[in-house]
């Protein structure tokens, strides 16, 4: 059996571990490959279920998915029972995320939000405010992932972090205060340190733990727990709630990873086995934590061990999880996503009026519908 996932540490070493233990249990061999983080987040999955037997997906592609009919409906597989307790101790809206048309297209095995990144070395504490950060932004020491999709998750975590609700099912997505946000974002971005717009959260992470970087603050980016841990580059860097705006750490665009099953695969029943079991409690805190994975079960995410071998990652971002806004996951939504990003990228770099900026996105929201 193979599966894909994505390349880095925190997506494949995990899997690997589990799976070998899973061939100890079962007799099942499942062999993973991997695919970069921009294909991640913009690869079709149709193509992918067609080569594949379990899938490592994003939950906006779930409207999708389940329009192509490429992946099984994990209802229909897994028992009641394990579903239940699945969904039980997800974090935040992870298990949600891939419920669609009353159908459940994956399992939550990895969580994330956007969250405040700092290095320890080169800063005291993260600061607690948003306002705080202006000094930081302008010195070069702090700065925002903005290659797509990232600039446009900074700018939905922005609105809620100013109040400003996002109602995936009007067609204007942006009210009209989200012009207050956009300017935050662009404030932000003017004076972001060079390489910002063609950085994702992985390039400026590995950017702040090189021991010669001035960086020391990234206060929205996806959270990876393997740059937390003791070794695993130069400088150790910490990870926070997000910074209070108008709201507390409220409306992080939800993020982390599901295990799906391929509608084409060679043994579905046995696929969706795997997925349940590594997308469980026990296996999530004790097999995925332990083998640098970022756990989607909140059994890992209060277990003493686990946040002791993370610098407390876990406990100090689990209010902005708990709190994330979850991203629309209609088809037609990804093609909105990339158009979107590429589009505040380039308002962004001209410096367009923020009024300009959200009517284009509205339009684009407008016809992703």
């Amino acid at each position: 059996m193979r599966g894909m996932t994505w390349n880095h540490p925190r997506g494949h070493d995990p899997l690997v571990a589990a799976s070998a233990r899973w061939r100890e249990m079962t007799g099942l061999n499942i062999a993973w490959d991997r695919r970069s983080l921009q294909d991640f987040e913009t690869y079709p999955v149709e193509d992918l279920a067609r080569r594949y037997d379990l899938i490592v997906i994003d939950h906006p592609h779930v409207g999708q998915v389940a329009a192509t009919g490429c992946l099984l409906p994990l209802d229909t597989l897994v028992d009641a029972a394990s579903l239940q307790g699945i969904a039980a101790g997800s974090i935040g809206a992870s298990f949600e995320s891939y419920l669609w048309d009353g159908q459940q297209w994956a399992l939550p095995v990895d969580a994330a939000a956007q969250v405040s990144a700092w290095v320890p070395s080169r800063i005291a504490a993260m600061p607690a405010k948003w306002t705080d950060l202006a000094p930081l932004i302008a010195d070069g020491r702090a700065s925002l992932p903005l290659r797509p999709p990232h600039s446009l998750m900074s700018l939905f975590t922005l609105c809620g972090l100013s109040g400003i609700a996002l109602d995936p099912s009007d067609d204007l997505l942006f009210p009209p205060g989200a012009l207050s946000a956009f300017e935050l974002l662009a404030a932000a971005a003017a004076q972001s340190y060079p390489g910002a717009f063609e950085s994702d959260p992985i390039d400026m992470l590995e950017a702040m733990a090189r021991p010669d970087s001035r960086l020391a603050v990234a206060p929205l980016i996806y959270g990876y727990v393997s740059y937390a841990r003791a070794g695993f580059r130069p400088e150790l860097i910490r990870f926070s709630d997000i910074p209070a705006l108008d709201h507390g750490p409220e409306g992080s665009a939800l993020g982390g990873t599901g295990i799906a099953v391929s509608a084409f695969g060679q043994d579905p029943a046995a696929a969706a086995r795997f997925a349940a079991w590594v997308a469980s409690g026990p296996v999530q805190r004790d097999i995925v934590a332990a083998h640098g994975g970022q756990p989607a079960h909140g059994d890992a995410w209060s277990s003493d061990v686990v946040n002791a071998a993370s610098g407390d990652f876990y406990r100090g971002t689990r209010r902005t999880l708990d709190h994330a806004w979850l991203r629309p996951r209609h088809d037609g939504y990804m093609k909105f996503q990339d158009l979107a990003s590429s589009r505040i990228n380039a308002d962004l770099r001209a410096g367009t009026a923020a009024v300009d900026a959200i009517a284009a996105l509205n339009h684009l929201y407008r016809a992703s519908r």
